[in-house]
């Protein structure tokens, strides 16, 4: 195994700097590593975004600024590639998006009665469902119809 290449990893892309009010406007650096290159920078290249991610290479969509210092890194990281692969480097891991799901904890009570605390937890649409409004009502139905304990204890139930 000492003599089997190894695969090259991609640069990071550069990206600017926000100049920030604590430092008087003056950027504190020019470039910082940025999440991915741009899907411009890569059509530079002519490769499309799925088999810049096919080949290892992190891809940014919501960046649209182009740096040629970007573009000579990926090119230089392809020609590192090919000649890795050439002699019998394993094909790099494929950076495709990360795709996160999460569902709703329907066992709580009170999920934010803000129309923005609502809308953060994806009640929207279902309006007051599962806020302490609806808690409230739901209790005092489940009482006149005796179907809690609390019906036949001091709490409404006879």
């Amino acid at each position: 195994m000492a003599g089997e290449a190894q695969t090259p990893f991609p640069s990071q892309a550069q990206v600017n700097s926000v100049p920030l009010r604590r430092y008087g406007g003056v950027l504190p650096r020019p470039y910082r590593e940025g999440r991915g290159f741009s899907l411009s920078e890569i059509k530079a290249l002519n490769l499309t975004e799925r088999e810049a991610r096919l080949l290892g290479i992190y891809v940014d969509t919501r960046r649209k600024t182009t740096h040629e210092e970007n573009i000579k890194a990926l090119r230089e990281y392809l020609i590192n590639l090919k000649k890795a692969l050439e002699s019998g480097a394993p094909l790099p891991e494929p950076r495709l998006p990360k795709i996160f799901l999460a569902k709703r904890d329907v066992s709580r009570v009170f999920k934010g009665k803000t129309s923005a605390g609502r809308r953060g937890r994806g009640l929207q649409s279902v309006k007051y469902r599962y806020t302490h409004h609806y808690k409230w009502k739901k209790k005092q139905r489940e009482r006149l119809l005796k179907k809690r304990h609390e019906a036949s204890r001091h709490k409404g139930g006879d």
